[in-house]
């Protein structure tokens, strides 16, 4: 993959921007670092990057992807209520990808897992 400024300070606010945003809400973020940068020029970044394994692609929230800088193995847990996603250790569900593998024979090569449900802040605020 070529060098590209846009795709740098694409990568660098997606890591400054933790929060697994959308494409619209990164481009906001964006706008105000380079106010050339157009929505489309953002999408085929975000989807080069994703292909080539140095962001990941997270589906299944809303109609809008969301992207995360880590690559690291982790699971995501999606909120219904706020619509935040959250990085989820591995370590919940230990040698799944083995233990998937060994009960069913597939050779799983890539997974996502993805939890949903309502995050604990949305939960206590509907207790309180």
């Amino acid at each position: 993959m070529n060098y590209s400024r846009q795709r740098e300070i694409i990568l660098n606010t997606l890591k400054e921007y933790v929060v697994h945003p959308t494409a619209e809400s990164l481009y906001s973020k964006i706008k105000e670092k380079d106010p050339k940068i157009s929505l489309a020029t953002l999408y085929r970044n975000l989807n080069q990057l994703a292909d080539n394994g140095i962001i990941k692609k997270i589906d299944g929230l809303e109609d809008s992807a969301h992207y995360d800088h880590n690559t690291g193995e982790h699971y995501h847990f999606i909120c219904k209520k706020c619509k935040r996603v959250f990085d989820v250790k591995p370590d919940v569900a230990p040698d799944l990808i083995r233990k998937t593998e060994d009960s069913t024979g597939f050779l799983i090569e890539n997974h996502d897992v993805v939890f949903s449900g309502v995050c604990k802040d949305c939960r206590e605020s509907v207790s309180n």
